[in-house]
């Protein structure tokens, strides 16, 4: 593989940006300065630094994405816009998709990667991954709505949802949901179920991990190490 390649896909540096950091010397090759941004190494053998600091290889992707309205969760549509489409053409290079989805009028915290496998898991219905959210709602829930929620809220075509928490605002028309699941519309038809409407919904947290507070609307990060292996620690995957 070439140099510039490999530190494109370790998603560090560009191509164009490898070769500038190889005139400076930022670069090494098993401990010695490279002069050629597009020689041979070996991900598998060769030791690379960047500043002084060891880089290692991974084929997957994993971003946290600040979503905005108006898009949908998807790879790709024939008529509205997708969050991939918000990321760099480096990054969607890899093919990344979104794990999980938020309806088009909600926005906040999504994570997009190639790694199939942890996003099964991360979804399945048997891991029980929880998510928080941000909602306001047209009228006050009513007295009792944190009970019912604990025990279950049933929606109107008769399924019973899991255990959550809802943590009200003052007012009780706004406040942080947890939920353990994630069926179709789900927070919208459990607000709908007690006699009010979601006017606003976010997404602030999935699987433990908040969402950036740095992140304005359409923006996004790579996930740190940590937040990287919370993730594949929530599913009990090395």
């Amino acid at each position: 593989m070439r140099l510039d390649k490999f530190l494109s896909e370790c998603h560090l540096l560009s191509r164009k940006e490898s070769s500038r950091a190889v005139k400076c010397g930022r670069i090494t090759v098993n401990g010695r300065q490279t002069v050629s941004a597009d020689m041979s190494i070996s991900p598998d053998t060769d030791e690379i630094a960047l500043d002084g600091t060891p880089v290692s290889y991974n084929k997957f992707i994993y971003v946290m994405l600040n979503k905005p309205e108006g898009y949908v969760s998807a790879t790709e549509d024939s008529s509205l816009p997708t969050v991939v489409e918000l990321l760099s053409e480096d990054l969607q290079k890899f093919k990344p998709f979104p794990c999980g989805r938020l309806d088009r009028d909600t926005v906040g915290l999504m994570i997009l990667t190639n790694d199939g496998e942890l996003s099964h898991l991360l979804l399945s219905p048997k891991r029980h991954v929880p998510k928080k959210y941000l909602f306001k709602s047209a009228d006050p829930l009513p007295l009792g709505a944190e009970q019912s929620f604990e025990n279950g809220v049933i929606l109107a075509d008769g399924y019973e949802c899991k255990s959550a928490k809802i943590e009200l605002s003052e007012d009780r028309s706004g406040g942080i949901i947890t939920l353990n699941e994630g069926k179709y519309h789900q927070i919208k038809r459990m607000v709908a179920a007690l006699g009010s409407k979601v006017t606003y919904l976010e997404r602030i947290e999935f699987s433990g991990i908040a969402l950036d507070k740095n992140l304005g609307r359409g923006e996004y990060r790579h996930l740190t190490e940590d937040e990287v292996k919370a993730l594949k620690n929530a599913v009990n995957r090395k």
